[in-house]
């Protein structure tokens, strides 16, 4: 199996955060920006005619994925619904790929982060009607529970690498999840047994990173790669 890791596109809080290096003001749930679009383009085109690996073929290749996955997160949502388009795929939630911490407000006077209830199926099927939606997803949100903690978040990193493995390991699939940086840390830590916490592994909007898996190993092809991007979209 190839697996192809491909951050969203900038978001709302990403330029709240680049603008003023804090999260004052920041959405539970944000959307893209207007660069995000424009990112979002040129990733979905790469993805259908780049080369994979990287390589100065002046053909159009593709990378020939062949499953897409997102998060229930808006950003990613909106970043995989061109992708999908682009590829002719069907664009399928998972619900454990989201971001650190989940859906959550934070009040910056006490600290305290609350967890708010995410979008139901009606508001998803009303936006993106093509996205697949898990059954259990009903109207009342697909959070509604409190901020992850840190402790929480090893073991569902744990349960995605597990469910993949499940579902396209020891296959020739090519398998492409919209997620988020701060969860990649957690995936990638817990797919190449990395103990340090303290070990920080930072992502591009967009960036793609491709680890492949075969029955004994799991290895690093290429890390954070944007080069599809010109300079002045690189976020």
């Amino acid at each position: 199996m190839q697996f192809y890791f491909v951050r969203h596109a900038q978001s709302e809080n990403n330029l709240l955060y680049a603008n003023t290096g804090a999260s004052i003001g920041r959405s539970d749930d944000p959307e893209i920006t207007a660069l995000g679009l424009q990112q979002r383009e040129r990733l979905a085109r790469f993805l259908r005619t780049g080369n994979p690996d990287w390589g100065n073929s002046s053909e159009e290749v593709g990378f020939g994925i062949t499953h897409l996955y997102t998060s229930l997160m808006v950003r990613a949502i909106e970043t995989g619904t061109l992708i999908a388009k682009e590829l002719s795929l069907p664009l399928v939630a998972w619900e454990d790929v989201h971001e650190t911490g989940g859906i959550y407000l934070e009040d910056h006077a006490t600290g305290t982060r609350t967890g708010q209830s995410g979008k139901g199926r009606s508001e998803f099927a009303a936006r993106f009607p093509d996205l697949i939606l898990p059954d259990s997803l009903g109207e009342t949100g697909w959070w509604n529970r409190p901020f992850e903690e840190r402790e929480q978040r090893p073991p569902r990193a744990q349960r995605v690498v597990d469910e993949l493995l499940r579902r396209h390991g020891n296959r020739e699939d090519r398998v492409a999840v919209i997620s988020h940086g701060g969860f990649f840390n957690y995936l990638l830590r817990v797919i190449f047994r990395i103990e340090r916490e303290e070990c920080w592994f930072a992502l591009y909007n967009c960036a793609i990173t491709r680890i492949d898996f075969d029955a004994e190993h799991a290895r690093l092809v290429y890390l954070n790669r944007v080069e599809f991007l010109p300079p002045d979209l690189v976020s």
